[in-house]
């Protein structure tokens, strides 16, 4: 009895100190910080103007002309007013700008995705001078076809309105049949072959099989099309006329409407960022994986 309780006591004279839980955890934490230091120091860097932007659309006209950084009172109505004054003006770009962005990214979708299906899978003479060709479009500016696309849509009496932005869409674009194109062709063709061997038809393969396993590209280029569309500037400008006009030349406007009042200007600024955000984070995930695995092949 006594023997046993000396080596105990050996024992825990002999075993070294455990170490504090808190400081292994802040070993941790260092090491995390020192690794992704400079991730995390672009990141500070693109939020800046966004964190900057919501406190300055929360505190008072008079505050935000003092150089306060941090609003003493949280304003929220701002945001209510940026979107009633001038007769609700903002409610009717949003409303322009969603059309927009939604019929431009459907149209574009349904043209595209036959375009790069075939310049995939199909075998025909000029497919590689078709593929080119789509790639070529892509150098050229839009400043370059403007003048005549202009005058055609006018004989259609289509100007002053967001229809010559939209009808386009359903002829395909380079940028999305290039991406989508890049992206089927590392799906094996084995699924495809199996599908028509159990009587499927080649639009039916392409519509159950390949499509649902191409899931990704799709929410990529559908994503790229929506942001373009709603942060276009210069095709609302050139076509669309007051009653028609986007987020993105209405805000303009009422920045000049409104250049003094600098919390409305961020509000009204906000309520243009905040849905891309938001559609951003909800389809982060598939729209990365899409951009990366896109190009591994072909």
């Amino acid at each position: 009895m006594t023997g046993t309780t000396l080596a105990t006591r050996r024992a825990t004279a002999v075993r070294p100190p455990a170490r504090p839980r808190s400081k292994g955890r802040n070993r941790r934490i260092l090491y995390w910080v020192a690794t992704h230091a400079i991730a995390i120091a672009l990141a500070l860097m693109f939020l800046a103007p966004l964190v900057f932007m919501f406190l300055t659309a929360v505190m008072s006209g008079d505050e935000t002309l003092t150089g306060s950084l941090w609003p003493h009172g949280w304003h929220w109505s701002n945001i209510g007013t940026a979107l009633t004054t001038d007769h609700g003006v903002m409610l009717r770009w949003l409303f322009n700008t969603l059309v927009y962005a939604v019929l431009a990214t459907a149209f574009m979708l349904v043209s595209s995705i036959p375009v790069a299906y075939a310049l995939a899978r199909f075998r025909f003479r000029g497919r590689k001078l078709a593929f080119v060709l789509v790639i070529t479009t892509m150098m050229l500016p839009p400043q370059v076809t403007i003048v005549p696309m202009y005058i055609l849509w006018a004989r259609f009496h289509l100007t002053g309105t967001l229809w010559p932005l939209i009808i386009p869409m359903l002829f395909g674009d380079a940028f999305s049949i290039f991406l989508l194109r890049q992206f089927l062709v590392t799906i094996p063709a084995e699924y495809a072959d199996a599908a028509r061997v159990d009587g499927c038809g080649e639009f039916a393969a392409m519509l159950r099989v390949v499509l649902p396993m191409a899931r990704p590209a799709i929410a990529a280029v559908a994503l790229f099309q929506f942001f373009y569309a709603w942060n276009d500037y210069f095709g609302p400008l050139i076509y669309t006329k007051p009653d028609s006009w986007t987020l993105a030349v209405g805000l303009s406007t009422f920045r000049a409407a409104h250049h003094v009042e600098w919390n409305l200007t961020m509000a009204a600024t906000l309520l243009t960022v905040l849905p891309v955000m938001v559609v951003f984070f909800l389809a982060q995930r598939v729209f990365i994986q899409g951009v990366t695995l896109t190009g591994v092949k072909g």
